[in-house]
């Protein structure tokens, strides 16, 4: 848990704590869209992925990307989750750096047929990592 974490702080330039929300949230928010298979794969091969996963704020989005979520996916997907990233103070270009970094982890610790398969089952992902 501590490698990702220290890895996403150093790129985007956050401090740890808010590094590890904003993986929480990403995880969470992998779980929760992408299919259950792979996940698990993923969640499972990434050093602390369930716990993170588990521990991500269960609130919805703050501020103006959170109101947009909830306009346009319904209160979920990609938009759902920028606003929650960026209710940790993230801006788009961190949120981006976040998002790379994360996924980049993901290949290396699950290989990039388990990413591919989960980044290819929810709309939009893809290009953003």
């Amino acid at each position: 848990m501590d490698e990702i974490v220290t890895r996403v702080a150093a790129a985007a330039g956050v401090s740890a704590d808010t590094a590890q929300q904003a993986v929480s949230e990403i995880l969470a928010f992998i779980r929760k869209e992408g299919p259950a298979g792979p996940v698990d794969e993923l969640l499972a091969k990434v050093p602390g992925g369930e716990a993170l996963a588990a521990s991500a704020q269960e609130q919805s989005g703050g501020g103006l990307m959170g109101a947009l979520g909830g306009l346009m996916g319904g209160g979920g997907g990609l938009m759902a989750l920028a606003g929650k990233l960026g209710s940790l103070g993230l801006g788009m270009g961190e949120m981006q750096t976040v998002g790379k970094e994360v996924f980049a982890y993901a290949r290396e610790k699950a290989g990039e047929d388990v990413v591919g398969q989960i980044a290819g089952s929810i709309p939009g992902l893809s290009q953003f990592i």
